[in-house]
Order: structure tokens, then sequence, then C-alpha cells
């Protein structure tokens, strides 16, 4: 490209969008790369605050902005997601359905380690909607020699940096336990928060069992449950140390492999996070669940829903963010907590 006065503009190619702003009424291009200047666009490019315009001269090896940006959108879109039209040299990337946003950080961070250009992303591990804004791409100058590019394709590897996996576990079920509960000492105030976290994810409560704290019948809920075939079963109190909470006992001699009990998360220290052997989930829910508007649960809910198998390492990696601040009022999920990553 080439820098000439904008009087002397007539008849010469634009090679990057013209931005027009408005307060309060609009920021957009009020001309687009590509645009062939004529004499009556003088006044407005000057009274855009242009005096001066860049306009095309192709060169071997060297890539507009728009191309570029068009090659970064190549290395990050996956299924289940589709482009916006190129603007200014930036495109973005948006959800085509609800599930979990995920993110190969270390390879986006070798993407962005290169000099004029880069990728924006939402946090890995986020729930998201349809029509959600996922990833923003774009080069810093009007021009990029080619080559920042294929070093760029070359760090991202033959797989895009990013997915988009849709929520595909529906029906939970779910057993309360406690002796003040299950004889009605006091009302259970724990099932419906389960079922509102859970609707938020379109999956139903399709069981529950009220048991009190002997681990027999712990276990024969769970067991109940099995047998149902739901997607996931949830464990509700029961999950302290105390001699009376039975609940992690009782998951155990479910036949469950426990993976983890405890996660480095407050609220919710005390979780666990076990399989059976047919990929079923199974959780046991601390009492924090219950009052807390964000937990552990909140964290771990929308990847057990995307069907990712929870591992001991992604518990582990939870303690740097995980500590919930207990903001009034909460602003979950726009927040720090749980995106330590």
């Amino acid at each position: 490209m080439k820098l000439i006065d904008t009087k002397n503009a007539v008849g010469h190619v634009l090679c990057h969008d013209i931005t027009q702003i408005i307060p309060g009424v609009t920021k957009d291009a009020v001309f687009r790369k590509g645009h062939m200047v004529t004499e009556e666009d003088i006044p407005v490019l000057l009274s855009v605050g242009k005096d001066h315009l860049y306009v095309w001269e192709k060169t071997e090896g060297m890539l507009h902005e728009n191309e570029a940006a068009e090659r970064l959108r190549a290395i990050c879109q996956n299924e289940r997601m589709h482009p916006t039209e190129v603007k200014e040299g930036k495109i973005e990337l948006i959800a085509d359905c609800d599930g979990l946003f995920r993110v190969d950080v270390q390879r986006l961070y070798a993407v962005n380690s290169i000099d004029e250009l880069m990728i924006a992303t939402r946090h890995t591990n986020t729930a998201v909607h349809t029509g959600d804004k996922l990833a923003g791409t774009r080069v810093i100058p009007l021009v990029i020699d080619e080559k920042k590019l294929e070093e760029a394709e070359c760090a991202a590897g033959q797989t895009p940096l990013l997915e988009l996996l849709p929520f595909v576990r529906k029906t939970a079920g779910v057993v309360t336990t406690g002796n003040e509960v299950f004889h009605h000492r006091i009302e259970d105030t724990f099932t419906p928060v389960i079922v509102e976290k859970l609707a938020a994810y379109g999956i139903t409560m399709a069981g529950h069992h009220t048991v009190d704290d002997d681990a027999e019948h712990i276990k024969a809920a769970i067991a109940d449950l099995r047998a149902q075939g739901v997607d996931m079963i949830l464990c509700t109190g029961g999950m302290s140390v105390d001699p009376d909470d039975r609940t992690p006992t009782a998951i155990k001699q479910s036949g469950a492999s426990i993976i983890s009990y405890g996660a480095p998360v407050l609220p919710g220290a005390m979780f666990l996070m076990a399989y059976f052997d047919d990929g079923t989930p199974i959780m046991g829910l601390p009492g924090c669940v219950m009052y807390a508007k964000a937990t552990v649960f909140d964290l771990i809910l929308p990847r057990v829903a995307a069907d990712v198998k929870v591992t001991k390492a992604d518990l582990a990696g939870l303690g740097h963010g995980g500590l919930c601040l207990g903001c009034k009022p909460c602003h979950y999920p726009n927040c720090a907590f749980g995106k330590g990553v």
C-alpha cells in the first residue's frame, strides 16, 4: 500500500475500512476496503479526519488485514460455531448451540506469542448459549508478512484451537440424605436449588429419593437410580467428616470409582467426584451448594452435562481462581471465580 493525500485519492482503491464514529449513534465503516474513491467521497473522508489515505498496492508475500483475519479464523473455528463478516480486519466466532466452550490454552498462547497478530477468546470450560460471542481474531497492522500467518498456523497445529460441546446429559437422579430431612424435622430446601441449577443446562430430575443417614439406605437409593438409567446421580448432604455423615462411604460402597473427595474450591471443599464403570458420573454435594450462589458444583456441572470426564488434575487446577469473594450482589458467572486458567 502507499500513502497519498486524500484530495488526490479519486480513482484509487482503499485498502482498509474507513470508520465513522457518531457518539451515541453509530460506529461503522462509511467506506469499505476495496471501495474506489470518487470526487463526491472526498468531503466525507475529510469530515471523518482522513487527510491522508492508504491505497492498495498488492505486494507478493504480504497479506491485507482481512485476508490475515480469515487465516486466523481458520485456526480457531470448529463445529457448532460460525464467523461474522470480516469488518475492519476483525472476525468474531459465534456459538451455534448451548454447550461447553473449551480452548486449547497452550496452543493459543503459542499463537499469540507471534508479533502483529492476536486471537482473544472467552475463558476455557465456560458454559455458553446460542448466539454468544466466543472469540475474535485480527492482525495489528493493515498489512502483514504472510510468513507470520504461516508461523501461526504451524504453532496451532492440525486441529482448531476451539471447541463447543453440546450439553448431552439430560436426566439426573437425586439422593437427598439426612435424618433431619427424612424424619421431617426440617424442610428439604436443598433439592429445589439442585432442580433450578440443573434446568439451566436442560437437565431434568428424573428420580428422587430422600433417605436417612444410614449408608446402606443411601447405597440402595443410588442403585435404584442407576437401574432407572439416569445420566448422572447427585447426592446432597452428609458430606462432612462428622460421624453421622455417611454419604461418601455410601458412594464408595456403591461401586463407583472415586476421582477425588475434596476440591481446592471455596465454597465447595467437601465435594466428591466419582464415576461408575459405564461412565455414569456421581457427585457428592456439600451443604454450601444449598445456600451459596456459586460453588464448585457450578464449575463442574457444565463439564458433566457436556460429557467431559472430570479428572483429579482438573479439580486440582481449580485452586487458582477457586476462591469465591462472596460479592453482594453476586455477579457469577461474570467474575473471576473458577477462571484461574
